[in-house]
């Protein structure tokens, strides 16, 4: 039995209970339970907050700390187990429809918000459906993340002797052995499992392309999960984690980001989330750092898109509370300057076009006009690391995996190709 299956047998029993969300709440009270909470993601939700709460609903904080969000989605677990589910959750891809398809979401709710605003001519397909379920919104998208993203300090580089960002492994392998001569740490990064399979599926991506890692990470086809091309992936993982700073274990993501923007490394593999860092630091992209898909992945972009789901409540003013949240949340100005804190780009085709003339920074720009052209040609693919693309039973098998065949030096990339694909088979 898997761990919806679990939760909604729980669930079956919690239901002869009163929900303590369904109170009379007259004020229209919203509880949101999510993980934004390092520096720069704080000064994003906090928009929100102020947006809603400026339309005279309270809003109630359900800050979870933990960057990949697997403690907010315990929490979210045993809310929802104990009959106590917040009016709204940060969940995000096929956990938004398996969280639908227990009965916990409102499927109705939206219906007359997304009509009114027009939100299927606005979003494109693979974003729509990501936040439905059975064709009706039961969620809505906040914006889009790119994931394979290489953040550079470009002083540093000059300091080691490097002229440009490196463009195939090959060059990304030179420039670490520059860095690491010159003293720096070559690559930082936070030895949490979702940030070990954020650099392993980028290493994927730049092994495979966006078709073979489809094939793997996404639809999960057994021959290529074992095949020799994920051979050569771990291969390339294990000569890549030399050039990581041996005391990285159990780091968060932004402390590893701080290490570039101050100097002591000279790049990072993440999401473009950690431009938020930079940007809190009052760092100008393009000039105090450079960010590029990492080496191999420039014709694909992998993605992770926030979203904020809604619980069915039968308070009149929770519900008049989350539709406003929701309304907000995909409108031009809440797009803007959600996106230009958080580092990422807007879920909205009509501000997509036109970035520059938004105000959006040279790395927002080109992760749009990526994200438009690849929407296109398929290289648009969703990332595994970032809950999109698989359930967390199989994507808690592939993180396991990967840190403890990043973490064991005598680790042979060829029995672990074998052990992946027996794991994920085991854990479907």
């Amino acid at each position: 039995m898997n761990s919806i299956a679990r939760l909604a047998a729980a669930i079956s029993v919690a239901s002869l209970f009163p929900l303590s969300a369904f109170a009379a709440d007259a004020k229209g009270t919203v509880e949101v339970v999510h993980w934004w909470t390092s520096g720069g993601e704080k000064a994003a939700v906090d928009v929100l907050k102020a947006q809603v709460e400026k339309d005279g609903f309270t809003w109630k904080d359900g800050a979870v700390a933990g960057g990949g969000g697997a403690t907010a989605m315990t929490v979210l677990k045993s809310r929802a187990v104990a009959g106590n589910p917040p009016g709204v959750a940060q969940i995000k891809g096929p956990d938004i429809q398996e969280w639908a398809s227990i009965g916990l979401l409102d499927s109705n709710l939206l219906k007359g918000v997304a009509k009114d605003e027009k939100w299927d001519s606005l979003l494109v397909r693979k974003v729509s459906d990501t936040v439905k379920y059975e064709g009706d919104y039961v969620a809505v998208p906040v914006n889009i993340h790119r994931v394979n993203w290489l953040w550079i300090n470009p002083e540093v580089f000059k300091k080691a002797g490097i002229d440009k960002a490196p463009t195939t492994l090959d060059e990304f392998y030179a420039a670490g052995d520059k860095l690491k001569a010159a003293g720096f740490i070559a690559l930082a990064h936070g030895g949490q499992p979702w940030q070990d399979s954020t650099v392993f599926e980028d290493v994927v991506l730049s092994v495979m392309g966006a078709e073979g890692y489809k094939k793997a990470l996404v639809d999960l086809d057994q021959n290529t999960l074992s095949g020799p091309q994920m051979v050569k992936s771990f291969t390339e993982l294990k000569k890549l984690t030399g050039y990581m700073d041996p005391n990285r274990a159990g780091r968060d993501w932004n402390i590893a980001a701080a290490d570039v923007i101050n100097g002591k490394a000279g790049m990072q593999m993440m999401g473009d989330w950690a431009k938020s860092e930079w940007t809190a630091a009052h760092k100008v992209a393009g000039k105090d750092y450079q960010c590029v898909p990492f080496p191999g992945t420039e014709k694909a972009f992998t993605y992770n898109i926030d979203s904020l789901a809604v619980f069915k409540v039968k308070d009149a003013g929770t519900q008049a509370a989350q539709q406003d949240l929701a309304k907000v949340a995909l409108g031009k100005d809440f797009q803007k300057v959600f996106s230009i804190n958080k580092g990422s780009i807007p879920v909205r085709t009509d501000m997509l076009d036109d970035m520059s003339a938004l105000g959006f920074d040279a790395c927002a720009q080109a992760s749009a006009k990526d994200f438009l052209a690849d929407d296109k040609t398929g290289g648009l693919q969703p990332s595994m690391a970032h809950n999109m693309a698989t359930s967390l039973a199989v994507q808690g098998a592939i993180f396991d995996v990967v840190t403890n065949f990043m973490n064991d030096k005598d680790a042979d990339p060829a029995k672990t190709a074998k052990q992946l694909a027996s794991a994920v088979k085991a854990a479907q």
